[in-house]
């Protein structure tokens, strides 16, 4: 063999060594390239991939325009298999459907007829039923294609010529957005809003030193085609800036409607690219695996005029916490990556916003002066046509005698370029003259028309003159289109309320906590007790182990923070929610699993909601010190916990009040003796302090609790199940550091438990050692003097103790309306008995 110079191939029949790693190397970079640019990623000027711009650029060859009938899908499919794209007609066709889809595209480019699918997935009927032209928007993008205003490609066969890019008038990568995986890269663009693209586009016209945040005033935000909420703006200013990295969390739009009987959700529009279908079928299926709670059914309601799905929910569910499960569960809250990857020069690059406008106006720029170049010489030859047919009028005898007496064609064509001053162009231009153009008007008509090709002449010459100009006609196009075209947002807004938590998917809701002195917590309704009059056993409120007794119980919210001191001084943090909700006798769970506890145990928690500067927890230790500490100096949870206060040695802390600051506060010791005095005498301090003396304590005697004179009475009780109200008034203020006065008799097998403050309407929560637990209401405990013994108020075992008691204020855990008459209907028993 030879090469086309003549010269023998030496390397023909030899064996080349190649290393295996290089050829490796340059095969897969030459393939990765070729998926790159070829197919996956889209161009920044036109926005369209290789796919998308041959099947538009088939279709307007083929005048599939709008303004034309419908053409089968197949035809299409296969001109443009046929001609520039040789992949198979099943893509090309699955392109044609996208185009074609309302609920992929912001702006359709395909206009559609017959089944092109649908948002629950359903495919689009065979290309030989459908039919398809061009979208109006879609013929901007092909406008001016035959004015030398882009460069054009061989096929793949190389017997036709294909267009590298499409002139696009429409700033289509950001109006439509654009996804692909290509060889170790992916694209993911959002769509946009056409109305505010625009008017970015004409803002940094205006300014080319136009920043992001002042771009961000024209484009808040992507603008979906299926609408949605977009939950804050951070993650869009991050893709915006970066050109990747963002994210943006979609909802759908729902709304709770309540007839009176039973509540529901109606979800009218889901996040961009969910399938319906698909996200009905996972709700339902949650919901029978019982991850979601509080739905009754689940109907589909959609049809041609919108999406409508119905939640319906369960008597007695919150509907606000049934969304929230559903936002946190389902694809109706998706969250979308911004990912600005396109083809820049031949290469993908990653692009901020601002990038995005400057190349497309880059592109524009160069469409627009090849385009006016190119309509400049259509004029100018034109003029110069017009300008021989002029002269061949004012001179018509002697130019048709010069015809007539000539013997051939070619001899006239000479003899009027010689005679009359003209070129070929012109004297073939007379040639061909028609006879009715001897006509006056006809004459007037040529004339007119050369006046208005000198003035076009002069306006083109113009627009070329300066980019300034260039730039304003692209400004013109640019708000043409947004007006034609434009149409309102469809995505709105919505501060971000943050990430959905487990405390979103929670009621708010009163329960009532107990602590075991082995620190065994847990969580039950408040319901889960019946009221019984004074004197009653009460029921088994749990099961303990023969050395683990009840010590505490209390009623807070689920959403509450629990503070939770230990006797070694320490504070924790705790969501009420966190504690496992547990049976009537169920033990609970060790509260070792739940905080980050060093050999200590908890021997007060406070429910809390908010941390406020002006709020104030009260300490008290065994040993009757007292420490007043800003609530404000707790609201920084920390998962190892903090020193609260400092102890002595062999002393402990065995209570805590949170207060308002302007209090009196009641110390109460084992042996019955209470102190009444201002907490203003206790100096306010930080943390990890000694405190101040409280109260003065006799040999063998410790301090129990503190109560914070409030209400209308002092409850207190005993360990033999005793106690009495008591008012305020008995117990004078007296100074700190003092013994106090008797408060209430106690004996050697019962000292008092503890002292609260309580309403006259509500009602007590007793647990005894062996978890025993009694619900009673307070009026039905005797008010007496202080000093006496007080009346019996549960029933004891033997060898059993009331070891403390919870509050219960009335209307805390009274049922709705609804609840209580669905329960009456049931024949369930009231939650409470008055």
């Amino acid at each position: 063999m030879t090469s086309e110079m003549g010269k023998k191939d030496t390397n023909i029949g030899k064996l080349i060594q190649v290393s295996i790693e290089e050829e490796m190397k340059t095969s897969y970079l030459d393939y990765a390239m070729s998926v790159i640019i070829g197919r996956a990623i889209p161009d920044v000027r036109d926005g369209l991939k290789p796919v998308h711009r041959r099947t538009l650029f088939a279709m307007g060859e083929m005048g599939n325009t709008h303004d034309k009938p419908f053409k089968k899908s197949a035809r299409v499919v296969g001109d443009v298999m046929g001609k520039y794209h040789p992949h198979g007609d099943a893509a090309i066709y699955d392109t044609v459907v996208k185009m074609a889809q309302n609920f992929s595209y912001r702006h359709t480019l395909v206009e559609g007829q017959g089944n092109f699918g649908s948002i629950d997935g359903d495919s689009a009927a065979a290309m030989r039923y459908t039919e398809v032209r061009l979208d109006p928007l879609s013929e901007d993008l092909l406008a001016d294609i035959n004015k030398d205003t882009v460069d054009f490609i061989p096929n793949f066969d190389e017997t036709l010529k294909e267009p590298v890019v499409l002139p696009a008038k429409v700033p289509n990568l950001l109006l439509n957005g654009s996804n692909g995986i290509a060889v170790g890269m992916a694209t993911d663009i959002p769509p946009h809003n056409l109305r505010e693209v625009c008017s970015a586009v004409c803002a940094t016209i205006d300014n080319p030193d136009i920043t992001l945040n002042e771009l961000m005033t024209h484009i808040p935000g992507p603008d979906y085609p299926t609408g949605g909420i977009i939950l804050g703006r951070e993650g869009i200013a991050r893709g915006y800036r970066e050109g990747r990295g963002g994210r943006v969390r979609l909802r759908g739009v729902a709304t709770i409607e309540d007839d009176g009987k039973k509540p529901r959700i109606i979800i009218t529009e889901i996040p961009y690219q969910v399938n319906k279908a698909a996200m009905i079928e996972q709700m339902a299926t949650l919901v029978r695996e019982k991850k979601i709670d509080g739905i009754s059914d689940l109907r589909d309601e959609s049809d041609k005029d919108g999406i409508r799905v119905v939640v319906e929910l369960k008597r007695g569910a919150v509907p606000d916490v049934v969304l929230n499960q559903l936002y946190k569960h389902t694809y109706l809250e998706k969250t979308h990556k911004i990912i600005n990857l396109a083809i820049v020069d031949g290469q993908p690059k990653f692009l901020h916003l601002k990038q995005f406008i400057t190349e497309f106006l880059r592109h524009r720029i160069e469409v627009v002066t090849r385009r006016t170049k190119y309509d400049l010489k259509k004029a100018e030859d034109r003029l110069h046509i017009l300008q021989g047919l002029l002269i061949a009028l004012d001179n018509i005898e002697a130019v048709i005698q010069t015809i007539r007496s000539s013997q051939t064609t070619d001899e006239a064509m000479s003899r009027l370029v010689e005679n009359f001053a003209l070129d070929a162009i012109q004297a073939d231009a007379i040639m061909k003259m028609q006879l009715r153009r001897l006509a006056a008007l006809e004459h007037q008509k040529i004339v007119d028309e050369k006046e208005g090709l000198l003035a076009e002449i002069t306006r083109l010459n113009l627009i070329i003159s300066d980019e300034s100009h260039i730039l304003a006609e692209i400004k013109r196009e640019t708000i043409e289109i947004g007006e034609k075209f434009g149409d309102d947002r469809r995505t709105r807004f919505m501060a971000d309320p943050g990430e959905i938590g487990t405390e979103d998917l929670i009621e708010n809701k009163p329960v009532i906590v107990s602590l075991t002195s082995q620190n065994y917590i847990k969580r039950m309704p408040l319901d889960t007790y019946k009221g019984q009059h004074r004197g009653g056993r009460g029921i088994i409120g749990m099961s303990t182990k023969e050395d683990d007794i009840v010590e505490s119980v209390f009623v807070a919210n689920t959403h509450d923070y629990l503070l939770c001191f230990t006797n070694a001084g320490r504070a924790y943090w705790l969501k009420v929610w966190n504690i496992p909700e547990s049976s009537r006798t169920g033990r609970g769970k060790a509260i070792v699993n739940l905080l980050n506890l060093d050999d200590e145990r908890v021997t007060a928690i406070i429910p809390v909601s908010e941390f406020r500067e002006d709020r104030y927890f009260v300490f008290a230790t065994k040993e009757g010190m007292v420490i007043r500490i800003s609530q404000d100096l707790f609201s920084r949870p920390r998962t190892t916990g903090i020193n609260a206060i400092k102890l002595r040695d062999d002393d402990e802390l065995i209570d805590v009040k949170a207060t308002d600051g302007g209090n009196d506060l009641i110390l109460t010791s084992l042996h019955g003796q209470s102190l009444r005095f201002s907490e203003e005498l206790i100096r306010a301090s930080g943390r990890n302090v000694l405190g101040v003396k409280g109260i003065k304590l006799r040999f063998g005697d410790e301090l129990k609790n503190i109560a914070l004179v409030s209400k209308d009475y002092l409850l207190t009780i005993t360990s033999n199940g005793y106690g009495k109200r008591t008012e305020f008034d008995e117990f004078r203020g007296h100074g700190r550091s003092t013994m106090g006065v008797r408060n209430i008799q106690t004996s050697m097998d019962g000292g008092v438990v503890s002292s609260k403050a309580v309403s006259s309407d509500a009602e007590v929560i007793l647990m005894s050692s062996s978890g025993i637990v009694m619900r009673t209401a307070v009026s039905e405990i005797s008010v007496q003097k202080r000093g006496t013994r007080g009346v019996r108020i549960m029933k004891l075992d033997d060898g059993d103790r009331i070891v403390g008691f919870a509050i219960l204020e009335a209307g805390m855990d009274e049922p709705a309306a609804d609840d209580a008459a669905e329960a009456a209907a049931e024949g369930a028993d009231d939650v409470s008995e008055e």
